[in-house]
């Protein structure tokens, strides 16, 4: 892994439009103009999504007069300031939400958007299930929102009739404390015997659970690898596209695999509704 990117080489690393001010003001290039390891890894990680978040960025740009893109636990806003130079701002339509629960961090992004005229973003500082958003959500996305944040994300999308909905997990737990109280009675017991497996264990089988939900609610589901290992280990990218009202078959594999792995995620508590998610385990 290279330490630093100088010079001419940093353009290499950039999409084409996104210029070198917006990422020094965003702290990502340094006032010389290089980058440095941990920014680099920042940039490969959130350039890569962005590429990635194209197709469904134009998708709904062309369909909409104004759709709602929402960064869900946006933090310094990354990638909705990319996002708004490459797309929203050439495209002069669209509104850019960053909904981010710490409040210096959503104050600072809105100054900053302010400062550089990105008229189509707004910040709010809230958690993703409290945010006060449009009923009608075009597009949804959530880099690295910790343990159940990301289901809140999902949800959102679900709730808001998403077309588009893409995160990249971090941090899963919820499930693995589940695991560890559902004992040796599940086919999987072996699997999460040792703490070790069953925190691997665990974020595996949140996120299988997380697409699958995603399917029966009528989205097509790809999951791939976001970035090189070298630039994260939070790495795993769900990418969904609504296609259909709802899947029987991804809910019916859904219900087999919450039968026999005896876990009941936030995402599928809330889903099922209050009665459900009040008597859920590890809540």
């Amino acid at each position: 892994m290279r330490r630093q990117v100088k010079g001419e080489a940093v353009r290499r690393e950039l999409i084409p439009g996104e210029s070198t001010a917006l990422l020094k003001e965003l702290h990502l290039l340094t006032r010389d103009g290089d980058l440095n390891a941990d920014s680099l890894r920042k940039l490969k990680q959130v350039n890569h999504l962005v590429r990635l978040l194209a197709p469904a960025v134009e998708d709904v740009l062309a369909r909409f007069g104004d759709p709602v893109i929402v960064d869900c636990g946006a933090g310094k806003g990354y990638l909705g300031f990319i996002l708004h130079e490459l797309f929203l701002g050439p495209a002069a339509k669209g509104t850019l939400v960053g909904v981010e629960s710490r409040p210096e961090l959503a104050r600072d992004a809105e100054e900053r958007a302010g400062r550089l005229g990105f008229s189509r973003m707004r910040f709010l500082a809230a958690e993703v299930s409290e945010a006060e958003l449009p009923p009608r959500v075009h597009l949804v996305t959530a880099l690295h929102a910790c343990d159940t944040a990301t289901d809140d994300a999902l949800l959102l999308a679900i709730r808001h009739g998403a077309d588009h909905v893409a995160v990249v997990p971090c941090c899963q737990a919820e499930v693995a404390r589940q695991l560890e109280r559902v004992g040796d009675g599940t086919p999987f017991a072996a699997l999460h015997a040792h703490p070790w497996h069953r925190r691997e264990f665990g974020s595996h089988l949140t996120n299988v659970i997380r697409a699958l939900v995603l399917e029966a609610s009528g989205y097509r589901v790809t999951v791939t690898e976001l970035a090189g290992w070298e630039h994260s280990l939070k790495n795993e990218l769900i990418l969904g596209t609504k296609v259909r009202a709802r899947s029987a078959g991804a809910q019916a594999a859904l219900d087999a695999l919450l039968a026999a792995s005896g876990v009941r995620p936030k995402l599928v508590r809330a889903l099922a509704g209050p009665a459900a998610a009040g008597s859920a385990p590890g809540r």
